[in-house]
Order: C-alpha cells, then structure tokens, then sequence
C-alpha cells in the first residue's frame, strides 16, 4: 500500500538577527543530543521527542489565554490552532507508543526532558514569544528531516514496516492495511505543518509580512 503526502522538504526559515540565532543554535544543540543518543532508533527518538513537542503548544495558548483576558482583545485564531497542535504532537506520542513500546530508562528520560523543557519554555515564552515560536518552529524542521530519514530506513528494509496500530488508524483515517510507513508520512506532513504555521506566528510577532495560519499539510499530492 502507498500513501503519498506533498511535504515541502526544503522549507528552511533563514537566521536574521539574535532571536533566530538563538533559537536556531538551541534547536541544534537538542539534535545533538538526540543523535547521540538515539542513532538510527527512530521510533524511540519519536517516543521521547513528541513528549517535549507537544508541550509549546500547550505552553502557548495558555499564556495567550491569559494574555487576552488582561487585555480583553481577541486571539485571532491563535489559542486554538496552538490547542490543536498540542493534541495533534499528543496523539504522535499515542501512536509510537505503540510502535516502540519504551523501556523504564526512556519513560524516566521522558519525566527528566519535560520537566526541565516545559519550564524552561514557559519563561521563554513569557519574555520572547516571537523567539518561542522560531524555536518550534525549527524544531519542526528538524522534525521533518527525522522523519525522511525514518521512511528511508523503512523503504531500505532496514527498519520493518510493521501494521499501523489502531489509534492511528483511527485518527489520520488510514485503511485498515495501512503500515508504519503510512503513520510516518502522516506525522512528517503533521510536523511540517506546524513548522510554517510557527514561522508565521514568529514573523506575525516580529512586524514581518504574514499569509496568516498555513494549511494542514495532510492533503494527498
């Protein structure tokens, strides 16, 4: 079975000025880090790093929430898109749970990174959100590029191609044949969606030129 989703693999928002490099050189470091560590164990790289994902989007609309209540104006769309973006990166850990099934050591990992990244975020996002946002924003670069590895070792054969799991199934309407590198494709066209939706609240934030929010990217080609 194949499942084909256009996702724009070259999308790369260019470095100007200290925010993006700031956020750029700390997006690099945490690639680093999961490279070391994780190597070509892509499902369990997904298991852990969809944790940290799914915790801005969170972080985001709450603190627009209460943004918008000081300052009783409307959110242009901002808290919901940032919601569904925290369920979305929560049901990417949903499913690869199933597919990796983590060991004790990766679900301690996974108490120790969120604790550390979800604070760390809130105080970035309290005093730059422009800077929060162009670091999901290359977070989701990297992600993309993750998971165009993670199809290449399935394809190779290097990485079995095992039946979704249901929730998957379920929540991206995949057949019932539908394979890991179905999920795969889904989730890359996930995360390249919420790369340029990011981009553009950051840009919306520094004054910049905006299309407002980006489509899913979930459209088949």
């Amino acid at each position: 079975m194949g499942r084909h989703v256009y996702v724009d693999l070259n999308v790369h928002h260019q470095v100007a000025g200290l925010s993006d490099r700031l956020a750029f050189s700390f997006v690099k470091f945490l690639r680093f880090f999961a490279d070391a560590f994780f190597a070509r164990r892509y499902g369990h790289r997904a298991v852990v790093l969809e944790t940290v994902a799914a915790v801005p989007g969170m972080v985001g609309a709450t603190l627009n929430h209460l943004k918008c209540l000081r300052k009783m104006c409307d959110d242009r769309g901002w808290i919901r898109t940032l919601m569904d973006e925290a369920k979305n990166e929560r049901m990417h850990l949903m499913t690869f749970i199933e597919i990796a099934q983590p060991n004790r050591f990766e679900r301690l990992l996974v108490l120790f990174v969120q604790g550390i990244f979800y604070n760390a975020f809130f105080l970035l996002y309290l005093f730059s959100p422009r800077t929060a946002h162009r670091v999901v924003g290359y977070f989701e670069e990297e992600a993309v590029i993750s998971y165009t590895d993670f199809l290449a070792e399935i394809d190779s054969g290097r990485h079995e191609n095992v039946p979704a799991p249901e929730i998957a199934r379920r929540y991206w309407n995949l057949t019932d044949g539908a394979t890991l590198r179905d999920v795969v494709i889904a989730v890359r066209a996930d995360e390249a969606n919420h790369r340029d939706v990011n981009h553009d609240f950051a840009n919306q934030l520094a004054g910049e030129a905006s299309v407002g929010p980006v489509a899913s990217g979930r459209d088949v080609a």
